[in-house]
Formats: structure tokens, C-alpha cells, sequence
């Protein structure tokens, strides 16, 4: 089994790498979704989330209001600590239940977004970074995603420098043009972490 951690900046494209390395047959261990799963409705998850942040992250129909949340701990680092506190625990549990799971001649690959933020790295047998200039991000973030400019650049602020990321990589996927040049790139990822995971 090969472990990949795969991460990039926000609207660097981490998101359409995982697809296209889902659909070549990679194990995808997501955590996004999972932290999306572990706070659900009657979750120990979302009664942690609400013990620490308040009834008035709910949203009416008992799930976690997540633009709300986010505005007060993309804000406030101390309070954005706090939230990773709770949530990332259940997230690596899950995580390596995921992997436990898996063939010994998968791929599995670990979608992190704060993965050089959490000092992740040694925990894999090798890191993808997808890189994105920040004018790329912001763009993306603004025009794709909807968000204003400066949503955009509290979010990007809030992750870890770009530089930061690039120390961490042993392999990087420049993703600052469009979708269809990115899919040579990743397929050719592909075929590499197929054979190192074939040399066990």
C-alpha cells in the first residue's frame, strides 16, 4: 500500500486532482467529507462543536451552520484551533479505519486541505502538492465559487504560505491553467504512484 497526501491552497484545484485520481482507481480518503461526516446531526462531533461554539452555530433543522461557523473562526485563529481540536481527532480515527480497509497494492490517497498546517507530512510515504499561483486562487475563489474578494483572502490567509506547502511536496501538479491540461498531468502522477506501489 502506498500512503499519498494530497493537499494544495484553497482554489489551487486539490478537489479536481482527487476526482481524476478516484476515477484511475486511487482509494480516496477525503477529509473534507469525513469532517463533514464526524459533526452530522447526533454525532458526539457536532455535540462537542456546540458545546464549545453555542445553539447559534445550528442551523434550523439541527445541522451545522457552516457559513456561520466559518465567520467566526476564519476570524479568530484561537477559536479556529479550537474547532480543529474537536474535529480533527475524529477525522484521523475515521481516516485510518478508511485505510485499514484498503488493498495492500492500493493507492491511497489522503485529500488534506491543512496538511502543512498540521505538520501531516511524515505521516505518508509521499506528499502531492497542487500548486496554483494566489492570483489564480483568488480568481477562481471569486469567480467560481461565488465568494467575495474578501472572503477570498481571509480564506487563502488562513492556510499556510504557498512556499510552505512547495517545502513539503515531493511531487507538485501546477494547476495554473485550465481543466484540460490538467488531466496529462495527473494521469502521468498516476502511472508513478501505481508503480511505487506495486514495488511495495
Amino acid at each position: 500500500m502506498l500512503k499519498v497526501g494530497l493537499t494544495g491552497g484553497i482554489g489551487a484545484g486539490k478537489s479536481a486532482v482527487s476526482r481524476l485520481l478516484d476515477a484511475y482507481g486511487a482509494v480516496i480518503v477525503d477529509a473534507d467529507r469525513i469532517a463533514r461526516e464526524v459533526v452530522e446531526p447526533g454525532t458526539p462531533g457536532l455535540a462537542a462543536v456546540v458545546e464549545a461554539f453555542g445553539e447559534e452555530i445550528l442551523a434550523p433543522d439541527g445541522t451545522l451552520d457552516r457559513p456561520r461557523l466559518g465567520s467566526i473562526v476564519f476570524a479568530d485563529p484561537e477559536r479556529l484551533a479550537q474547532l480543529n481540536a474537536i474535529v480533527h481527532p475524529l477525522v484521523g480515527a475515521r481516516s485510518a479505519e478508511l485505510e485499514r480497509a484498503a488493498a495492500e497494492d492500493a493507492v491511497v490517497v489522503h485529500d488534506v486541505p491543512l496538511l502543512a498546517e498540521n505538520s501531516l507530512a511524515p505521516l505518508y510515504d509521499l506528499v502531492v502538492v497542487v500548486d496554483a499561483s494566489p492570483e489564480t486562487q483568488l480568481d477562481r475563489l471569486v469567480r467560481l465559487r461565488g465568494m467575495t474578494e474578501d472572503d477570498a483572502r481571509a480564506r487563502m490567509a488562513a492556510q499556510t504560505t504557498r512556499e510552505k506547502r512547495l517545502e513539503i511536496a515531493d511531487i507538485v501538479i501546477d494547476n495554473d491553467g485550465p481543466l484540460d491540461r490538467l488531466e496529462p498531468r495527473v494521469r502521468a502522477v498516476w502511472e508513478e504512484l501505481r508503480t511505487r506501489a506495486a514495488r511495495g
